[in-house]
């Protein structure tokens, strides 16, 4: 039996500072970028709600407060949502384990992804995949044609990591940014930060035997971090509308998107 959606919490990683686009966002984090309205943000949450998760830790950093003021205003049926800021840059890894120790929830396990990407799979084959108790924590692996802008998985006959490798031209299974972790992994993260999940944890996990899944998929993904990507995203979501639990339900955008141009 899968593990029950209700029983997840995901955090989202909102912390960084988007150094290729600041040009671009001069004054907002990059998971703030206004795409058809609404802050890319919204779709991400918008996303998780149509996929049954219900409650919602977002990690910030960079201009914090901008994804404070957003949460504090975000009105998505039946979806919980806090905030919780890093008081340093703490890398992917570290924004994390402070937000699940910090936010005062329990879970039976944590959906990790980034605040400026999509990986629009469904949830439901990892959490099939952690069912087995042997598994301590599944990965979302997404097949593309070029994987020269990303590093990629390399798993063995049965599906479980080995290690990552760097970007290079080619096809391959590429890292989604996507983790499904229980609880009790905490524990055997390094006691440091920054901390990195790619450089730092999964070596540490894989090191300790604890069994990683790679979830291979095939679904849409976007990853707003260059300028031409950023520049895709309106089209992406129109296009995958049918992921999003209220596209076109008429959300009012937030008043400080009202005097900008979306980033198409």
């Amino acid at each position: 039996m899968s593990v029950p959606v209700d029983q997840i919490i995901a955090v989202i990683l909102a912390g960084g500072h988007g150094t290729r686009i600041r040009h671009l966002l001069p004054d907002l984090p990059k998971p703030m970028a206004p795409v058809m309205g609404q802050p890319f943000l919204h779709w991400v949450m918008s996303y998780l709600r149509n996929q049954g998760i219900r409650r919602v830790v977002i990690s910030t950093g960079y201009r914090s407060e901008v994804i404070e003021d957003f949460a504090r205003s975000k009105q998505m049926s039946n979806v919980n949502v806090q905030t919780i800021r890093e008081s340093a840059p703490m890398g992917t890894a570290g924004g994390f384990r402070y937000a699940a120790e910090t936010c005062g929830e329990k879970a039976v396990a944590w959906l990790v992804l980034n605040g400026d990407s999509l990986a629009l799979a469904p949830l439901f084959p990892m959490l099939e995949l952690l069912s087995d108790p042997r598994i301590s924590g599944v990965l979302l692996g997404v097949k593309m044609t070029d994987t020269s802008r990303y590093g990629t998985v390399v798993q063995d006959s049965v599906g479980d990591l080995l290690r990552f490798d760097e970007k290079k031209p080619g096809a391959g299974i590429i890292n989604a940014g996507v983790y499904l972790l229980r609880s009790s992994v905490l524990a055997d993260f390094p006691p440091r930060a920054p901390l990195s999940f790619e450089r730092e944890v999964f070596p540490a996990l894989l090191a300790r035997q604890l069994r990683l899944k790679v979830s291979v998929t095939q679904a849409p993904f976007l990853d707003i971090g260059t300028p031409e990507s950023l520049q895709e995203a309106e089209s992406f979501i129109h296009e995958h509308r049918h992921h999003f639990s209220d596209f076109g339900c008429g959300c009012a955008a937030p008043s400080y998107l009202s005097t900008r141009r979306s980033a198409k």
